[in-house]
């Protein structure tokens, strides 16, 4: 048995792992850990929640652990995560700090000097489908952003298989249910804020996604030119549905672009590609680890619309994946 130990375990996508993690054959969950809520029940905070006691962050004794997850907000958990690797147990961190490989540019989009910037080139960027033979036996995961899941998952075998036009930039439109902002009370996001409404938010070079698609973008095909994204919430707790605007090389048929991604995918489990007389909508991936997308081309311009859940396939789901993945578990495993 995997001994984990979750960090974070109130918030969204902590409580969603617990979840998971609960009914998963080659887990056992040696603590949770909070810093709010230590010494009371996971679940008086989330009644769905398993009855655990929660520790406190500051407290919990690492040593017991084969394996951390950090679902804490960016900066917060670092230090943890240097003592667990150093204890010799492996990491999967659902924040943001270990997902960029430079330490001037995580102080540039996250305003806070990195505490462990040589661990930067050892962190596995944890795009389960796309970086599996990596992610085997990797120490540091560094799980995906929720929006750069839904975003790099669909277009990556166009990437690769060198179909994408680099003259033209790619277009991001996407939108988010209310909890991929966390649990923290925020105005903006309260039921009378929200409720009935819909805007964007971050328009331009300003949410921090940004960089995180990019650098992935520009590891797979360094002429990628800017990435143009823009977010926007929706007045539903959970969900991602992103639609990208990719432009495609003269010559390229929909037929075999559908045919090249149906082969890439063909035996991936999370991985949905809708027949051509299909909408992809958050029905099709609520409650789930599946990345769902269509695609229509419009003469040079490839439109895919991609769905997935970001509390599973968005964090928890895909940290689980990662887990599989790095323990050589079944990959569905806990998942299903």
């Amino acid at each position: 048995m995997i001994k984990t130990a979750i960090f974070g375990a109130t918030g969204y996508a902590g409580a969603e792992l617990i979840k998971i993690l609960s009914s998963h054959t080659e887990v056992d969950i040696i603590f949770a850990a909070s810093k709010t809520y230590a010494g009371k029940s996971l679940n008086s905070i989330h009644p769905h929640a398993p009855d655990i006691l929660l520790q406190d962050t500051e407290k919990a004794n690492l040593q017991q652990a084969d394996l951390v997850f950090l679902c804490l907000p960016s900066s917060s958990g670092m230090h943890i995560a240097v003592d667990a690797l150093k204890g010799g147990a492996k990491v999967i961190d659902l924040s943001a700090d270990f997902r960029l490989d430079d330490a001037a540019k995580y102080m540039n989009w996250y305003g806070t000097t990195h505490l462990a910037p040589e661990l930067l080139a050892d962190a596995v960027y944890g795009l389960s489908e796309a970086n599996r033979s990596k992610l085997k036996n990797a120490q540091l995961v560094a799980n995906p952003g929720c929006y750069p899941t839904s975003v790099l998952l669909p277009i990556w075998p166009i990437i690769i298989n060198s179909i994408f036009d680099d003259n033209r930039p790619i277009i991001v439109d996407s939108k988010s249910g209310v909890s991929g902002a966390g649990r923290s009370p925020k105005q903006h996001l309260h039921f009378v804020e929200v409720s009935g409404n819909f805007q964007p938010y971050k328009i331009g070079r300003v949410h921090r996604h940004v960089p995180e698609m990019e650098q992935q973008l520009a590891n797979w095909d360094p002429s990628i030119p800017e990435l143009i994204f823009t977010p926007h919430l929706l007045p539903v707790p959970r969900g991602i549905l992103s639609t990208i605007y990719l432009p495609i090389k003269k010559g390229n048929r929909e037929d075999s672009i559908r045919a090249m991604l149906r082969e890439t995918y063909s035996n991936e489990p999370f991985i949905k590609l809708l027949p051509s007389n299909q909408n992809v909508s958050l029905a099709h991936v609520l409650h789930s680890n599946t990345c769902a997308f269509g695609m229509n081309l419009t003469g040079n311009t490839l439109i895919i619309t991609s769905a997935i859940d970001n509390l599973v396939k968005g964090a928890a789901g895909q940290a689980v994946q990662n887990m599989n993945i790095i323990y050589g578990i079944t990959e569905t495993c806990g998942l299903t």
